[in-house]
């Protein structure tokens, strides 16, 4: 239950979350809990797949949103200066990125941007470059729209991540590359880029007239002591070439309420991308979105805090019962977001037969591995940003699955 604690300077009321309640949501719309049987075939599995958490979002959006019902009229709305506002003074307190208003587009999330981009900047057949294994939607989007999917492969290293930019510039000049999408941490690895390896992709598609999608959805998601480098501050000369996309939903746990942010600082990139969004009306949003997004930045910062203090301890929990109980298994350890990255090949099945597995032996529903290219064959990814009692059930079934 959430108690008041004490008053912050600004006004704002601070609380002291608890994140031990489990939240019954089989009966909801979630999708991460309901119709399990349609969706894996086994009704009794544990859900740790799908990345939202199993933790209540911020009070404080909770009564923000509250509040716009207590209006009675849920018209039209448009986004106020003070969303824009909050928006700026977040990046730039939190990521050193200096924003303007004219620089801010509202999408309905970070995968409709991608898309919008991809329709807006380049034509069908053109060749669009990602990271192998990464995302799911990426290469969705890519393929969806007619244009060719260029995968560069991950070379794994003290298991972590670690970018081939010999590959990568060989593939950007074969394939006349013309965009690059990056996630920035990276999902499904939880990597956190360097300064050093995000100067060096930037220079590479500098050099090659590439554009730069960066996905820093997870940005405010870092583990100590780790830090994040929005890969557009770097070099005032990449805001002509990086898009930054951007969204409150990941971090506040507010992703059914569909807003993101496109930064697009290039005037000329601005304009082509608000064309197309009017064309299409990818921009007439929901009031929920606005209002959630604007509470989680100026009024949910403790929130955060608490959150990541509890993440860490989850993060240690999993990673002390991989060390003692499944020694046999290698895993990543993420720097940043709550998805945990861990090999199943010891288990000498093929992926479908592994995904069936986890499902049908260990009764828990995880994300395959391959789904985010053929770079994650084998692997599996757990999400841990949830009570700890679900936390410990999830892993004495992955711990069941192996022994069988």
């Amino acid at each position: 239950m959430n108690k008041i604690i004490l008053l912050q300077d600004k006004g704002s009321v601070y609380m002291d979350y608890s994140f031990d309640e489990v939240i019954d949501r089989k009966d909801s719309l979630g999708l991460k809990w309901n119709n399990l049987d349609q969706q894996f075939g086994c009704e009794e599995v544990l859900p740790m797949w799908v990345a939202d958490m199993d933790f209540s979002s911020p009070q404080p959006i909770l009564d923000s949103l509250k509040g716009v019902l207590d209006t009675r009229i849920l018209g039209y709305a448009t986004p106020p200066d003070t969303l824009y506002n909050a928006i700026i003074h977040w990046q730039k307190e939190h990521h050193q990125m200096e924003l303007t208003k004219d620089a801010i587009l509202f999408a309905p999330g970070v995968v409709p941007s991608i898309a919008v981009i991809i329709q807006a900047l380049t034509n069908e057949q053109d060749a669009i470059m990602i990271h192998d294994p990464v995302y799911t939607p990426f290469s969705t989007m890519i393929e969806l729209n007619k244009r060719r999917c260029i995968r560069s492969t991950l070379l794994m290293e003290n298991n972590q991540f670690k970018m081939d930019f010999e590959d990568i510039e060989k593939k950007l000049v074969e394939e006349q590359v013309k965009l690059f999408v990056l996630c920035n941490p990276q999902n499904p690895g939880g990597r956190v880029w360097s300064k050093q390896e995000l100067l060096t992709l930037a220079e590479l598609c500098k050099k090659y007239h590439v554009l730069i999608i960066s996905d820093e959805i997870h940005a405010d998601l870092i583990f100590s002591p780790y830090q994040f480098t929005s890969l557009v501050t770097l070099d005032p000369s990449y805001q002509d070439f990086v898009l930054t996309l951007s969204a409150a939903t990941k971090t506040f746990n507010i992703a059914g309420v569909k807003l993101a942010m496109i930064f697009a600082h290039n005037p000329k990139l601005y304009k082509q991308i608000h064309l197309y969004q009017e064309a299409i009306e990818h921009s007439c949003l929901n009031t929920f979105g606005y209002v959630a997004t604007e509470t989680a930045f100026t009024q949910c910062g403790p929130w955060l805090e608490q959150l990541m203090a509890r993440l860490e301890e989850n993060l240690t929990m999993v990673c002390h019962f991989f060390d003692t109980r499944l020694p046999q298994v290698n895993y990543m350890k993420p720097q940043g977001t709550y998805l945990f990255w861990f090999d199943c090949s010891s288990l000498g099945l093929t992926d479908e037969e592994l995904m069936n597995h986890f499902i049908h032996v260990g009764k828990i529903a995880l994300n395959a591995g391959v789904a985010y290219g053929p770079g994650g064959s084998q692997y599996m990814r757990l999400n841990f940003a949830a009570p700890k009692v679900l936390i410990e059930e999830g892993l004495k079934r992955i711990k069941f699955a192996f022994e069988q």
